[in-house]
């Protein structure tokens, strides 16, 4: 994903660590989406972004901070949404923690079910916490998993930055060995530090990054804090539009975000 800092730090809570994490990490952040069923994601963590110009992709949705557009589902998931009102007219919502936290360095890793259809684009992400100093792409972005609709058994991790962006981005595509990703709950991951960023899909790697992945002279700018993103967009340049096989809802659920550091 493209687009749009505020940095937190949460005091370490003692919860057990997931067997996939080395007993040496802490969790330092984490939402486990508890709470009444049609309630909002909580606000202490989670802001939204509105509006619906294209996002620099030339995506069909409008965000909104709608509870038909996201909400928890009263069994531990955060569900978003995209719903289609009216004949070529679309809403979703993004979610983000700018402003309320970012952080820099650890294990970022979400039990997620994506939906699926063609023009369908579901992504859990980060953007430099410096972006409305750097603009995009200089403040970096880490997409941890994206998937559009007509490649159902495939995610791609990716990095954007300056002189890296967009088509000429740096990322890896990852194939589920049957089936396709919607079917079920799958744990997308990075493993940041400062010299690389590796990319898991339950608990597998798939890509590294390291400076020494970068074109000649571009700069490497995973040095500083990011934020979170989760949405759902409609359209695009690069999953392209919906057609008469997509059927909406569509919807993403989520079962946890966290974050864990040494």
């Amino acid at each position: 994903m493209i687009n749009f800092g505020g940095t937190g730090f949460l005091a370490c809570l003692l919860l057990t660590v997931s067997p996939a994490i080395a007993q040496d990490r802490h969790l330092i952040w984490s939402d486990d989406f508890d709470g009444p069923p049609g309630s909002p994601p909580d606000p202490a963590k989670w802001v939204y972004d509105l509006g619906g110009d294209g996002w620099g992709n030339h995506e069909l949705e409008v965000y909104t901070d709608n509870r038909g557009n996201s909400y928890l589902d009263g069994q531990g998931h955060l569900v978003i949404r995209a719903l289609q009102p009216a004949p070529g007219k679309f809403t979703s919502a993004r979610l983000k923690t700018q402003g309320k936290f970012a952080f820099e360095y650890g294990r970022v890793e979400a039990r997620i079910r994506i939906p699926y259809g063609q023009g369908i684009w579901p992504a859990y992400w980060m953007l430099g916490a410096d972006i409305q100093r750097k603009p995009w792409p200089a403040c970096g972005e880490i997409d941890i998993m994206e998937n559009i609709g007509r490649e159902p058994d495939t995610v791609h991790g990716t990095v954007h930055g300056p002189g890296y962006s967009g088509a000429k981005s740096i990322g890896k595509p990852f194939r589920i060995a049957t089936g396709r990703f919607a079917d079920d709950y799958h744990i997308y991951a990075v493993e940041w530090t400062p010299a690389r960023i590796d990319f898991l899909v339950d608990g597998q790697s798939y890509q590294t990054v390291t400076p020494a992945s970068l074109p000649a002279g571009a700069k490497w700018v995973y040095h500083h804090p990011f934020f979170l993103i989760l949405n759902v967009a409609v359209g695009g340049g690069w999953p392209l539009n919906p057609d008469k096989t997509t059927v909406f809802p569509q919807e993403m659920l989520v079962d946890y975000v966290r974050i864990y550091r040494r």
